[in-house]
């Protein structure tokens, strides 16, 4: 857990950033799943919902493996998106456990963090990069 004294080691201290952050483990992430019994689940929270879901759901990158014939079941609804039916991408398993790793979390080896590949040298600054600046960079490359 971070305070706002702790948040500035990690460039995180910002009016937008909470009182308290936490962080996970390594091999860990938090869920958003706030209910006990899986029958009690949103509607949404079976779906591809990037707008309804509080924070970033890993478990969406994974098919429910109750489904007999996956491909199939994706495939469907995408063709009646494609024809003009509005369809459910209902396909998102409850099942938090399938998800590995930390997602968001920096790095304990900086070596092991993000890589920033471009082919514009001249438009990169020596060293680390902030997140915040990405932006900035990646419009300087479209634009400059």
């Amino acid at each position: 857990m971070l305070d706002r004294a702790e948040q500035g080691a990690f460039a995180i201290d910002h009016p937008r950033a909470g009182e308290l952050v936490a962080i996970a483990r390594a091999d860990a992430w938090f869920t958003y799943y706030y209910w006990q019994d899986d029958r009690r689940a949103p509607d949404f929270a079976r779906l591809v919902e990037i707008h309804r879901k509080p924070g970033y759901d890993p478990v969406e990158l994974f098919v429910d493996p109750a489904i007999h014939s996956p491909k199939l079941a994706v495939g469907r609804r995408l063709a009646a998106r494609a024809l003009g039916f509005r369809t459910l991408m209902d396909v998102v398993p409850l099942d938090a456990t399938l998800v590995r790793g930390s997602h968001g979390r920096l790095p304990d080896d900086a070596a092991d963090g993000p890589v920033l590949i471009s082919s514009e040298p001249r438009l990169l600054a020596d060293g680390t990069i902030a997140a915040t600046a990405v932006k900035d960079l990646v419009l300087r490359h479209v634009f400059d």
